[in-house]
C-alpha cells in the first residue's frame, strides 16, 4: 500500500485543502450554534473540527519538509500510513460535518429561534422596539428604525428619547398617521419597555369621514326638529282656525235660536244667553292663544266660564322660572278644557308637591272617567312636547279619578316652606 508521503505533491494539496474546508465548515457551524444559544451543538462542531484541525496540521507539515528531520516525528509517522487511512479519516469527518452545518441552517425554519423571530418582526407593517430602563435598546425592526431617523433625524439608540419623541401618540410620518402606543413591564429582575408602532391612515381616514357624515347626520337632524316643529305649528293653527269655524257656525245658530225664541220663555233664554257666553270667551281665547307666552293665563276666568270649581292645594312655587311658570299655567287651562269638555266635570284641583330635585303638579278633576292608558292626542300632545323642551315630563292616569301630573325640575334653591293646604 503507498504511503501518504509518497503522493505527488498535487494530491497532498488536495487532501490538505479538503480538511481545511471540513474546518471552516466546523467553525460555522459551531458559529450558527452559538448564535442561536443552542451551545451543545456548538461544542459538538468544535468536537469534531479538533481531529480535522490535527490531521491539517500534519498534511501542511509534511508539505513544508516532507519525511526529513525538519518535520516532527509525530507528522513523519503519520505520513507513513496508507493513503487511503486519510481519505477513510477525511470522509468520516466530512459527512457528519455537512449533516450538522445542514441541521443547524434548517432549524431556524422549523423552530423559533431569535433569528426567525427577528426574521419576522422585519417583515410586519407595524413598528416594534424594546428597552431597558436605562433607555438601552434590546431589538427594534425595520419599520422602527425608519421611523426613528423620520422623528429624531438619527437612528434609534436611545428608547427613552425615542418615546419622548413619539410622545403625543398619533403622528403624521412621511404622509401615513401612525399611533405609538407604549407599556412597561417587570422582566429579568428589572424594566423592560416596549412600543409599537400601527399603521392607522386607513383608519384614521375613515374616522374622519365617519366624523364628517355625524355632523352632517346632526345638522340634517336639527332640520328635521324644527321642520316636526313647524308641522305640530301648522297643525295647531289649524286645529285653531277649525275651532274658531265651529264657533262661529254655532253662533250662527245661537242667533237664529235667539231670534226664534218665545220672548216670555225666560228659562230658554237663559239657557241661550248662557252659551252665548261661554262661546264669546272661547272665541277670544283661541284668537289671544299666541299672546298667552307673553303673559300668565287667566285660569280663574277660564272656570268661571266653564262653570267648574277651582280648589288649589298650595301655591306655585318661587323656586320654578317663568317658563316653568307659564308651563304650569299652560297645563292647568288644558286641563280645565278637556276635564269640562271630555268628562263634564265640575272639580278640578291643583297641587304642587316636592319630591327629591323635582317639582310635581298634579291636576285632578271629578269627571266621569273611563280606565285605562291615556293616549296623548292634540292639545295633550302639544303640552308633552313643551314640557319635553323645558326638561318636564308629563304624564296622565285614568282610574277612579282622571289625574294630569306634571313633573318639572327645580331649576334654583330647594323648596322650603311650601306646604299643600286646602
Amino acid at each position: 500500500m503507498t504511503p501518504f508521503y509518497m503522493l505527488s505533491p498535487l494530491a497532498r494539496s488536495a487532501f490538505a485543502l479538503t480538511s481545511l474546508i471540513v474546518c471552516l465548515l466546523c467553525i460555522g457551524s459551531a458559529a450558527l450554534a452559538a448564535v442561536r444559544k443552542r451551545y451543545r451543538a456548538a461544542v459538538s462542531a468544535l468536537v469534531l473540527m479538533a481531529p480535522v484541525f490535527f490531521i491539517w496540521q500534519i498534511l501542511f507539515d509534511l508539505s513544508l519538509h516532507g519525511v526529513t528531520e525538519g518535520a516532527s516525528a509525530v507528522s513523519r509517522d503519520a505520513g507513513a500510513l496508507p493513503w487511503l487511512a486519510y481519505l477513510a479519516s477525511l470522509l468520516a469527518l466530512t459527512v457528519p460535518a455537512v449533516l450538522l452545518l445542514v441541521y443547524n441552517i434548517r432549524y431556524d425554519r422549523k423552530f423559533i429561534t431569535p433569528g426567525a423571530v427577528k426574521l419576522f418582526l422585519d417583515k410586519i407593517p407595524c413598528g416594534v422596539c424594546c428597552w431597558r430602563g436605562n433607555g438601552r435598546v434590546l431589538f427594534s425592526n425595520i419599520c422602527m428604525n425608519r421611523l426613528s431617523l423620520e422623528l429624531t433625524g438619527g437612528p434609534l439608540l436611545n428608547g427613552n428619547q425615542f418615546r419622548d419623541a413619539a410622545r403625543d401618540g398619533i403622528l403624521t410620518v412621511d404622509g401615513r398617521v401612525w399611533r405609538f402606543s407604549c407599556r412597561s413591564y417587570a422582566s429579568g429582575g428589572g424594566e423592560l419597555n416596549e412600543m409599537i408602532a400601527s399603521d392607522i391612515t386607513n383608519e384614521y381616514a375613515v374616522t374622519e369621514a365617519l366624523e364628517k357624515e355625524k355632523e352632517e347626520l346632526s345638522l340634517l337632524n336639527r332640520k328635521l326638529s324644527e321642520y316636526y316643529w313647524s308641522i305640530d305649528e301648522a297643525v295647531r293653527r289649524r286645529e285653531i282656525l277649525e275651532a274658531k269655524v265651529n264657533i262661529h257656525d254655532e253662533m250662527n245658530r245661537l242667533m237664529l235660536s235667539t231670534t226664534a225664541a218665545a220672548s216670555g220663555d225666560t228659562k230658554e233664554l237663559d239657557r241661550i244667553f248662557s252659551l252665548w257666553e261661554q262661546n264669546a270667551l272661547l272665541l277670544c281665547m283661541e284668537a289671544d292663544s299666541n299672546a298667552g307666552a307673553k303673559g300668565v293665563p287667566d285660569v280663574e276666568k277660564l272656570a268661571d266660564a266653564l262653570k267648574i270649581k277651582l280648589v288649589r292645594q298650595g301655591e306655585i312655587p318661587d323656586t320654578l322660572t317663568e317658563e316653568q311658570k307659564i308651563l304650569v299655567f299652560t297645563a292647568a287651562k288644558e286641563a280645565t278644557v278637556n276635564a269640562v269638555k271630555h268628562a263634564g266635570a265640575t272639580v278640578m284641583k291643583i297641587s304642587f308637591d316636592a319630591a327629591g330635585d323635582d317639582v310635581i303638579c298634579r291636576f285632578v278633576n271629578d269627571g266621569n272617567v273611563k280606565e285605562g292608558s291615556v293616549r296623548f292626542k292634540g292639545g295633550l300632545a302639544n303640552l308633552a312636547s313643551l314640557a319635553s323642551g323645558q326638561g318636564a315630563k308629563l304624564e296622565a292616569s285614568a282610574g277612579d279619578v282622571f289625574t294630569l301630573t306634571l313633573t318639572l325640575p327645580r331649576k334654583n334653591q330647594p323648596i322650603d316652606g311650601f306646604t299643600a293646604a286646602d
